[in-house]
Parts: C-alpha cells; structure tokens; sequence
C-alpha cells in the first residue's frame, strides 16, 4: 500500500520549516512518504487550495493532510475533493477576513485539531466554533500561534494518530 503525508506550511512559512521536518520524521517511521509544497508564491489561500487540488495522488492508496495556520484552511477545503484518511490541523486559520470558505465540508476518517490558548493571529474560539460545529476533537496547548513549544506533544500526537490507521 502506497501512503503520503502532505504537510501544508502557514502563509509566511518555508515548505521545510522545523516543523516540517520533524512530522516527516514520523511519517516515515510509518512508512508514509511526505511532501510539502511550496506555496510562498500565493498569498491567497484559496490559489494555495487549487495548487494542492493540482498534485496527482492518482498513486496512493491513503493521504493524510497536516496544515499549519493557513495550511490548515487549506488542507481541510481540499479535503472535501482529496476525502484524505486523516487530517491533522494545527493553529487552523478559520473564519477569518479574506479567506472565502466559512463553511466546510471536512471530509476524513479520523480529524484532529490543535491550537494554542496564547495564539494571537488566530484566536483559540476559532477553532473551538470548528470543532463544536463539525464534532472534531479540539487540543489546546499553553502555546502560542507558531506551537513550537508544544512540538514534543505535537509529534507524540502525530505519532499515535497515524498508527490509528494500522501504520
């Protein structure tokens, strides 16, 4: 069985961020491969969303999205297409200005969501009214909007997560 990970980088991240390499690790260990497109081209999250849609996974048997901030917004809109194993929001950009979609359709197996109490680009309520609205289990974290500090937490997560798919 062929797996991917796709890690979806915020808007003013790097593809292969500290972050970045740190799930790819996991994903590994479960003998996923992993990719991180670039998308500093686009500031717009909805062109980031057509990039992401454009990617041929025509060859995997199970995806699994990870999106940071804006690559949340932008893992969990794809999902309606992709309809990915997982999905895997971290500090998800949600109801915000400027982003079209207010209303989703997450589609996925198992989806998790993690913020942080201390985030100040995108307030913790954002992620709770996701969470509440579509039945999602919600993390929060003494961290703030990067959750750098809680990566140790964040990786033990991923780490359980994918072997909740047989990994």
């Amino acid at each position: 069985m062929k797996k991917v990970v796709i890690y979806n980088h915020g808007k003013d991240s790097i593809p292969w961020g500290e972050k970045t390499v740190q799930f790819a690790e996991v994903a590994k260990s479960y003998g996923y491969a992993f990719e991180s497109p670039d998308y500093q081209e686009h500031s717009d999250p909805d062109k980031r969303v057509e990039q992401l849609l454009a990617m041929d996974l025509s060859g995997y048997d199970e995806v699994v999205l990870i999106g940071s901030s804006m690559g949340a917004y932008v893992a969990t809109v794809a999902s309606e297409s992709i309809k990915p194993k997982g999905l895997f929001l971290l500090a998800p950009a949600f109801y915000l200005p400027g982003y079209r979609q207010t209303e989703f359709t997450p589609t996925a197996e198992d989806i998790r969501v993690f913020h942080g109490w201390q985030d100040d680009i995108v307030p913790p309520e954002n992620a709770f009214r996701f969470c509440r609205k579509y039945r999602v289990r919600l993390n929060l974290y003494d961290t703030d909007h990067r959750m750098l500090s809680a990566m140790p937490q964040l990786i033990d997560e991923f780490s359980r997560f994918l072997a909740g798919f047989g990994g």
